[in-house]
């Protein structure tokens, strides 16, 4: 599978320290579902893998920036999600889907996020922009439906965000 230069500059940040709240419960369709640990990066779904990361926008190179209209800023946060299917003897093979997020704060204002999606080589992954201020935590909820599945794959996780 073809990595993209966004993928490994969010990779870039995750190993550099991300940070977020510890895990809560939470309700989804009835049922309690626990936040992803604080640095969680992907979720295993039998047959596929759902990877998600949220970073600043400042900490994207200017070139990757530009290239995918993406506004740097210490005052946005980008989410990067794609799906994995398996595929024995390889690191699996990126697939299109049905992908939707959301995100809301610790006094749970809800945030606008619109994902569009990125196709480069063989990569399929998705990216949505969102503001945030200096200290505000972030508790996203990522659903994905993989191109020809009737499953629906839902993950959260949540990321603090410094800007000074």
């Amino acid at each position: 599978m073809k990595t993209t230069k966004l993928m490994l500059c969010a990779a870039a940040v995750l190993l550099l320290g991300a940070c977020g709240q510890e895990p809560e419960r939470q309700v989804v369709g009835g049922a309690p579902t626990a936040v992803q640990p604080d640095d969680a990066t992907y979720r295993d779904f039998g047959d596929y893998v759902l990877h998600f990361n949220a970073l600043t926008t400042d900490q994207l190179t200017p070139e990757v920036a530009k290239q995918y209209g993406i506004v740097r800023s210490k005052n946005r946060a980008l989410l990067n999600v794609s799906i994995i299917q398996k595929q024995a003897g390889s690191t699996g093979r990126s697939v299109p889907g049905s992908v939707s997020a959301s995100a809301r704060n610790l006094t749970g204002q809800l945030k606008n996020l619109v994902l569009r999606e990125i196709r480069e080589g063989d990569a399929v992954y998705y990216i949505g922009d969102v503001p945030v201020s200096n200290g505000e935590t972030l508790f996203f909820t990522v659903d994905a439906t993989p191109i020809n599945e009737t499953s629906r794959f839902s993950v959260q996780f949540s990321r603090q965000f410094f800007t000074d």
